[in-house]
Formats: structure tokens, sequence, C-alpha cells
């Protein structure tokens, strides 16, 4: 079993994710800085950055951005991005654990995007990377983060999913399923992965991704607990929707208080 986002699914992930919309994604995170923020947003901490799809875009919008990844592999693709960026100054990219992250600045907003949260397994996981991100963050600032919904988890369970990327080369092919651990909120992520070119495989790799996913009220107690008001919890990316039982994505905004 290949460590989470290693070599081979890191230099995949842009072609496995290439439908998802991170512009629009961008353009909802400015509307929820302009709605929510007590302040004028301009430094950004991006915290679980990956490949920066999050990271380069707001930077390119003249944000000044700082994105972290435990991962090096996922962040040497976010660098070979940057190589041909031309407000690549806006974005500075640092490697490391997020849980004990200590940059010693502050900034206006803080992200943790793509369900980065529920890579935080235990109850003292996401405690730390919320204190985390509260050290991180100024007064008032604000904290945007999106996780797995709890009820749409165990109302429409994981299944076996085949997808196919068709790439400039061939094309890969990627095979998931899960499995649930419901007394610890997990989800037993497995992926297959298969990059082929002209018919013949070049590489594979199989992972493991142990994903935990939240509930309402437990959240709320989580952001009470490190120093955060729980501002709104919407469905994503339709964030304007009540979450519900098809909503397996939410985003919630909070504010850092005093």
């Amino acid at each position: 079993m290949n460590e989470e986002f290693g070599p081979v699914y890191a230099d995949s992930y842009d072609q496995l994710y290439g439908d998802k919309n991170y512009s629009t994604e961008c353009d909802l995170l400015e509307k929820l800085f302009q709605s929510y923020s007590l302040n004028s947003v301009r430094n950004i901490l991006d915290l679980g950055c990956g490949t920066g799809n999050h990271a380069v875009p707001l930077a390119e919008r003249g944000y000044k951005v700082t994105g972290v990844d435990r991962s090096a592999d996922m962040l040497a693709q976010a660098r070979h991005k940057l190589q041909t960026q031309p407000d690549s100054k806006n974005l500075i990219l640092e490697c490391a654990d997020i849980r004990g992250l200590s940059l010693n600045a502050t900034f206006d907003a803080v992200l943790i995007m793509f369900a980065v949260l529920g890579y935080q397994q235990t109850n003292q996981d996401v405690v730390s990377a919320l204190s985390a991100a509260r050290r991180h963050l100024k007064p008032g600032g604000l904290l945007i983060f999106d996780v797995w919904y709890g009820p749409a988890v165990l109302a429409n369970r994981p299944s076996e999913r085949i997808k196919i990327i068709q790439t400039d080369r061939g094309h890969i092919l990627r095979a998931s399923s899960g499995i649930l651990d419901t007394r610890r909120h997990l989800c037993k992520v497995e992926y297959l992965l298969w990059m082929i070119e002209k018919d013949r495989l070049v590489q594979n790799t199989k992972e493991s991704h142990l994903m935990r996913y939240f509930f309402p009220l437990e959240l709320e107690f989580f952001l009470q607990s490190t120093g955060f008001a729980a501002t709104r919890l919407g469905s994503f990316p339709n964030f304007l929707d009540e979450p519900d039982e098809n909503s397996w994505n939410v985003l919630q905004v909070a504010r850092a208080v005093e």
C-alpha cells in the first residue's frame, strides 16, 4: 500500500479531477469573503493546498497566498504550475503537517478545501488542525472548509466506481471503493490507479485514504472549542441550499473570535 498522495497519484491528480470547477469555487470563496469577513481579505492561508488548484488562481486574482501541504509530491506539481504564472510572487508554498503548523504570521482568511479536514481522523487531529487555523487568523478572520456530510454519507453509502480519463498519450483508469466505520465516523477509500499509454501499462499504484465525515452539531462543537463562531453551513457547491441527505459535501464558514 502506497502513502497517500504519492508520486504516481500526484502526477495524475489534476487529470483525475479535471472536471472539478476550481474557478467557480474561487468565485464562491470571493463572495464569502465579501459577505462574511469583518475585514478586507488580502492574505490567505490555504491548508492542504495540494497541487494549488485554489491557491494558484487566488494568487492570480491578486491575493497573497501561502499554501501548505504535507505531500512533497503534490507540492511539486504546484511549483511546476508557478513556473508559468506571472503572479507567482503572490504564492508561497510550504511542506508541513497542518496540525502542528507555526508560521509566525496571521492571515485574513484560512481555507481547508477539498475535504482536507476529513483526513484528520481522530478528535485530537481535528482539534489540532482547527487550532492551527485559529493561531494563524487575525481576530474576525474567516475560516472556510468543506467536508463530507454525515447524514448524506449514511443515507447514500459509498459504492464501487470506475473513472476513465483520456489523456494526450492514452488514458488513466481509476477504480475506487469505500467501506464505512460508523463507530468512528470514517470511510476507508481504496484507490487503484493505472496509467496507460498506447495500450501499454506504464505506471500503477494503490492507495488507501481514510476519510472522516461530520455532523452539524459536531462541527459546531469543534469550532467553538478552538476559538471560532460557526457562521453558516451550506451545501457545496450550491452554498445557498440547506444541507440534506443528498448533500454529500457541505461548506462551513466560521469566524475567529477573541
